[in-house]
Formats: structure tokens, C-alpha cells, sequence
């Protein structure tokens, strides 16, 4: 009896899903692009997004996803894109948006979030939409943030040479960065010597030794193959929360109708929750492919984190003084951490009765 009724309810399963695109054609495309491929978190993000969006809408709102650079290849022309609606939604790192909004780098400061529920808390609180206020303001109305997510995990510092336990350890290594100033100040901070570095070129540069470390989070080393480089000691010191930034027109997102703009608000809701998910589930076989291709794993202990912690204070200051804006969101930032630790420290509390 089951067999016809599990045939019946595939079938008409199968032609819902399919009469979304009979019965209607989409009013209205939106065409969304990631610098990265189908194995990044952006793309878990990119499909959860277009699933439900589509699935609200009844079949009214269409999401096309270009991966990579087909539609951009820099995140100046991505966002140049969005503020023209040649592209209505672009997702950058925060050094892929810092030329225009370079106070959004206030999450690439170390050791101010201890963790995931942490990062969580601030990124779904009022903190992101202070950031969403500047970048209206400072793009003229034409740039929305519409979410903040994760892309790889947390940053950690993976070398080629020896265990790193405490910046002492770190002292005069050649450490991969990007050009930007405030990663460089961070690296100096800890001892390193700063070694600007196209991401193509990284591998290359740890095989011949024209750096000798580098700050990534698990997935990305693994994906890029950094130990076949050489890469063999990595320090668990989560010093930086990997945000992402979901960028859309504003005049694209303005243009819709109320409850089209209600279904899209909740689809970035829903992407959000995804990449915070994934970098957790794609950690787990990239730590056990690490350490089966010969890498060391260290975790500090809570005083040698302090240790770290400790040397990058100057860097705060220096973000306060020469980064626009710096001081004000700074501000924001760690008060809006303050609140999250206290709030997850009284759902762990609840939690612990």
C-alpha cells in the first residue's frame, strides 16, 4: 500500500517543484556573483538563498548565481557593479570592500571574539545594521549590506617551520599578508615580517621559501593544498572571524514590493545561518586531511592567548587613528561584543543548571 502512495506523493512533488517555472515566469531576475567556486561557503550561502527566495515567491522572484569572475573579477568593479544594478548582489571579504568602506575592517581585529556563539550574536544583533547605515550614507544610497556571514572559518597562523605557542615564536618570520595596511600592522604587532603576496602566488612563495607562514582559516589551506608547500604547524589562535559581506543594489532592493523585499530580507537570513553551518562541518575532514598529510596542531592555552592578545593592543589604536571612521565603529564593535559575551554567558549559565 505504501509503494503507490510514496509514487504519488514523488510525482506531485516533482510537478510542484516543476509548475513553479510552468505556471509563471519570474518578474523579476536577480543576478548574484561570488569571486569563489562551488566549494566555498559562499555558494552554500548563494543556493540557500536562491532555494528560498524562489520557493517564497511562488516562482516570481528568479536568483541567477555567477561563480567566479564572469561578471566581475575585483571587488572595486563587483561593488562599481552594484552601485550601477548591473549586478544586484556581490559578496566580498572585508579587504575585497576596504577601498570603499574601510571601516568594515574592524572584524579583522585580533582577539576581540572568542568564538562562534560570539561572532553570531554580534553579527545578528544591531551591529550590522550600523554597518548597513555608514555604507548608505558613504555610497550615496546606492550600496545596501544587506547580512554579514562567515566565509572559512576563523584565521589562524600556519608556518612552515616550527610550533608557534606565543608571538616569541612568531619573531622575525616572513609572514604572507595582503598589501593593506591594517594586516600588515597586525603582523608586525606579533613579531612577524609582513610579506605582501597575491593569493595565486602563495603556494609558489611557501615552496621556495619567499615566505615562511601565512594566516588562513583550515578550509582554505587545505583547498589550496598548502602542505604539498610545505605548510606542516598550524596554531589554533582564532584571531580573526572570517566575515563575509552580502552586499545588493539599493535601488534594486528598494524597487520591490513590500512583501518581495520581506521575502528577500529572510532569504539573507537564511544564507547567513548557512555560512555560519558550513565552515563548522567542512572543518572537520580538513583538520583530519591536515594532520594525515603530516601537520601539527597546536592549540594555546588561555595564557598564551593573553600573550597574543597583549601584543596586538597597539594595533586598536592605530585602527582608532587611521582608518575613517575607525574610532566610531570600533566603539560599536566592542560594545556590541561586550553585550553578546554577556548574553551568551547567560544562556551557557541557563544552559549548565
Amino acid at each position: 500500500m505504501l509503494k503507490p502512495l510514496i509514487k504519488t506523493l514523488l510525482l506531485a512533488s516533482t510537478l510542484g517543484v516543476a509548475g513553479i517555472g510552468i505556471a509563471k515566469a519570474a518578474d523579476i531576475t536577480l543576478r548574484a556573483t561570488a569571486n569563489s567556486n562551488e566549494n566555498d561557503e559562499d555558494y552554500d550561502g548563494l543556493t540557500v538563498f536562491k532555494n528560498y527566495v524562489e520557493n517564497a515567491s511562488n516562482g516570481k522572484i528568479a536568483v541567477e548565481l555567477f561563480m567566479g569572475t564572469q561578471l566581475c573579477a575585483t571587488g572595486e568593479e563587483c561593488l562599481q557593479g552594484v552601485a550601477d544594478a548591473s549586478i544586484d548582489i556581490y559578496i566580498s571579504t572585508s579587504g575585497g570592500a576596504a577601498g570603499l568602506f574601510p571601516y568594515i575592517q574592524v572584524l579583522d581585529l585580533p582577539y576581540l571574539m572568542s568564538d562562534d556563539r560570539i561572532a553570531e550574536a554580534v553579527l545578528t544583533g544591531d551591529f550590522t545594521g550600523k554597518l548597513r547605515e555608514m555604507a548608505l550614507t558613504d555610497s550615496d544610497d546606492m550600496i545596501r549590506l544587506m547580512t554579514i556571514g562567515n566565509t572559512g572559518g576563523w584565521r589562524d597562523y600556519a608556518n612552515t617551520q616550527k610550533t608557534v605557542k606565543t608571538p616569541d615564536d612568531l619573531k622575525g618570520m616572513k609572514m604572507r599578508t595582503v598589501p593593506a595596511d591594517l594586516p600588515q600592522e597586525i603582523t608586525k604587532a606579533v613579531g612577524a615580517a609582513p610579506t605582501p603576496i597575491p593569493w595565486p602566488e602563495l603556494f609558489t612563495s611557501l615552496q621556495t621559501g619567499v615566505v615562511q607562514g601565512t594566516a588562513n582559516g583550515i578550509t582554505d589551506i587545505m583547498s589550496m593544498k598548502f602542505p604539498d608547500a610545505g605548510l606542516k604547524y598550524l596554531t589554533l589562535d582564532n584571531h580573526s572571524y572570517m566575515g563575509a559581506f552580502w552586499w545588493m543594489s539599493n535601488a534594486r532592493f528598494k524597487g520591490l514590493p513590500d512583501d518581495e523585499k520581506k521575502i528577500v530580507v529572510d532569504g539573507f537570513a537564511a544564507l547567513q545561518q548557512a555560512t555560519f553551518a558550513s565552515p563548522k562541518r567542512k572543518q572537520i575532514a580538513a583538520y583530519e586531511e591536515f594532520a594525515k598529510a603530516g601537520g601539527e596542531i597546536y592549540v594555546p592555552t588561555d595564557d598564551e592567548k593573553a600573550k597574543f592578545k597583549a601584543s596586538v593592543a597597539p594595533v586598536f589604536d592605530w585602527f582608532k587613528s587611521n582608518v575613517k571612521d575607525g574610532e566610531e565603529v570600533f566603539t560599536a564593535f566592542t560594545t556590541a561584543v561586550d553585550d553578546a559575551q554577556k548574553k551568551v554567558d547567560a544562556e551557557r549559565a541557563a544552559e549548565l543548571k
